[in-house]
């Protein structure tokens, strides 16, 4: 089974609660009826309802009657969530005037309905900035127990099966985070390993990458990774992680067992985590572009639960697999 169709088999079983603020969208709107008809997850649309209705019957959309449709000026729970708003922000200065003005905004109701537990993640982004859909998840949703840093996952599929995970490689961070600390690089570490197993499906071999493996040069580059390794084996002591190690080291078993002998990550490693986000973004394309690989994500890592921001020139299918994606990652966290 290819990893896309694994992931909607498993996103399937999981029948996770997954809300698109951006209803009236002509992507979303068809992504949510193939979404619905292939079972994904349960689906919920925020919009105007007779615009959803509109649409629906414009593009001839048969299953988006098995949608929950949320209004955003006028619904049950719209004072409940405008309560919780000023009870979370209250030390920020937040009026109730302001949450009533912002609880009309979909990407502001949509991280509510989650930090209520109304929905278990979100997909977003084909019409809004990464900051605008970023921003409300970071005010309410804030990331996981452990973790301060928001960190985007690419899962690269290879032509080339003997690399990684049968051709599957995870990369960290190419999309978010510019500088991380060591302690950052360490949670983005363990929050990738997360993601591999929610999404992928196998165990994690996690290797933290540098010009340098097991002491070969003497750097503070150097030493930031060796820290993040040793602080990401203590955060998460069930995954396994290495560094540090260069890619050649991390990838191919007899460059792996010269360098590093005795690591069980070298010449096996399906995880790569990047020092710093130039490494991690110039690795990606190269790697998608030279080895005709293909990227999926970024899959927005370290929330409290799953909010992933789609690009503004996505597709129906780049919608649909995100959510997928979501579901599993939702799934992942429940555990």
């Amino acid at each position: 089974m290819e990893l896309l169709e694994r992931i909607k088999h498993n996103a399937k079983q999981h029948n996770m609660r997954i809300v698109l603020p951006e209803g009236t969208e002509e992507r979303n709107i068809k992504a949510a009826d193939v979404a619905l008809a292939e079972g994904l997850a349960q689906i919920i649309l925020i919009g105007n309802p007779e615009e959803i209705k509109a649409l629906a019957q414009k593009y001839d959309l048969k299953n988006i009657t098995k949608a929950t449709i949320i209004d955003p000026k006028s619904h049950a729970r719209k004072e409940d969530y405008i309560n919780l708003m000023v009870e979370l922000r209250k030390s920020k200065g937040l009026t109730r005037e302001e949450a009533s003005r912002l609880i009309e905004d979909p990407l502001y109701l949509g991280v509510m309905m989650i930090k209520s537990g109304d929905a278990d993640g979100e997909v977003s982004g084909a019409d809004h900035a990464t900051g605008d859909v970023l921003r409300p998840a970071f005010q309410y949703v804030k990331t996981a127990p452990g973790i301060s840093v928001v960190s985007g996952a690419f899962i690269m599929i290879l032509k080339d099966k003997e690399f990684g995970a049968d051709g599957i490689l995870v990369f960290a961070d190419g999309a978010v985070h510019p500088d991380p600390t060591d302690r950052e690089l360490a949670e983005i570490a363990v929050a990738t390993a997360r993601t591999t197993k929610a999404i992928v499906g196998v165990e994690p071999k996690v290797a933290l990458l540098s010009f340098s493996t097991k002491g070969s040069a003497k750097h503070a580059m150097v030493d930031k990774v060796v820290n993040a390794t040793r602080m990401a084996k203590e955060m998460a002591p069930e995954f396994e992680f290495d560094g540090e190690l260069q890619a050649d080291a991390a990838l191919i078993a007899e460059i792996g067992v010269k360098k590093a002998p005795g690591s069980t990550i070298a010449g096996s490693a399906n995880v790569l985590v990047f020092p710093n986000l130039e490494s991690g973004n110039i690795a990606y394309k190269l790697v998608q572009r030279l080895a005709h690989a293909e990227a999926i994500g970024p899959v927005l890592q370290g929330m409290a639960a799953p909010i992933n921001d789609l690009s503004r020139g996505c597709s129906v299918s780049d919608i649909v697999n995100v959510i997928a994606i979501t579901a599993n990652q939702a799934a992942g966290q429940k555990k």
